[in-house]
């Protein structure tokens, strides 16, 4: 006896090979999903990648509760005799709270200035098309070209000139100098990407060209300045070369240039280093922890809605 295989119905597909070997194989994936080897291997890396960051960090504070100056050569030996005397004698003997409020200063300083500038200069060439706008960014390109030893001899004369040696608004502005050309370059970014509609919208409400800055522009632009005060403030804080050579009183040094008194020619007190390196982290730390929010939310995110 004969067997028949059924007609397909009128608007159903045949079944081929292909699809029957697809079935075998079980459910195919979502587009965008990975497979369980694939997430294994990227958290993988993602761990390693980690591990490797934190490594330097976690060394400095293990570094730092070892009570004698030789102990990195030993580090074994620090498990048996770890103490928070380092951070006891940085805090107590040392001109750290002079360095902190001096290194405040500069930084927060800098940040202001710094971004206030580049703010308005980015803004400008982005929608104001006046002459020489393009060489203007150009220019401000070529000034981060020059390496600071060739910048510290002409700037130090200048501050000399204008009476700013060892002064707080002296290494601000020089701080200025060097983070506002990369500033207005990235800050002219975030303007570009800002639809001009905005600035139509608000001259047609009766807004000046001022008022339609800070009052639409910057509040779209927040991600832009948080990455360009975070970039001035960090720039201001770490700095040594500038520092080292404009400020003469000690009490005014930088948390940079504190740390070099650690260092004489015949002696290095790494332990007291490595505790005043690990409070230094943590002005950084609080600060980054202000702007974070802001650095990954979208440029012009709620600029469009309603």
């Amino acid at each position: 006896m004969s067997t028949t295989t059924p007609a397909p119905l009128k608007g159903d597909r045949p079944v081929t090979p292909q699809a029957l070997a697809s079935l075998s194989r079980g459910p195919a994936r979502r587009r965008g999903e990975r497979s369980l080897a694939g997430s294994l291997a990227s958290h993988g890396i993602l761990i390693v990648a980690s591990l490797i960051a934190l490594f330097p960090v976690a060394w400095l504070v293990f570094l730092s509760l070892g009570p004698d100056k030789d102990d990195y050569l030993h580090p074994g030996q620090i498990w048996h005799k770890m103490t928070f005397d380092n951070y006891s004698f940085v805090l107590q003997h040392t001109n750290f709270f002079d360095w902190l409020k001096s290194s405040l200063i500069v930084s927060l300083g800098t940040t202001v200035i710094g971004v206030l500038v580049a703010a308005t200069t980015g803004y400008a060439v982005s929608r104001m098309r006046f002459p020489g706008y393009r060489k203007l960014m150009w220019v401000l390109l070529v000034t981060q070209m020059f390496p600071i030893a060739v910048l510290i001899v002409p700037m130090y004369q200048i501050l000399s000139d204008l009476g700013l040696i060892d002064s707080y608004l002296g290494l601000i502005l020089v701080y200025c100098s060097t983070a506002v050309p990369y500033s207005a370059w990235l800050l002219k970014g975030y303007f570009d990407t800002i639809p001009f509609e905005i600035d139509e919208a608000g001259r047609v409400d009766g807004l000046t060209p001022f008022g339609t800055f800070t009052r639409l522009i910057l509040p779209l632009a927040k991600p832009g300045l948080a990455v360009a005060a975070f970039y001035n403030f960090i720039t201001a804080f770490g700095e040594v070369a500038f520092a080292s050579t404009f400020m003469l009183d000690d009490t005014k040094y930088t948390f940079a240039v504190g740390l070099q008194s650690f260092v004489s020619e015949h002696d290095a007190q790494r332990n007291l280093m490595a505790a005043t390196a690990v409070l230094i982290a943590i002005p950084v730390s609080a600060f980054f922890y202000l702007v974070q929010k802001n650095l990954v939310t979208g440029l012009t995110a709620g600029g469009t809605k309603g």
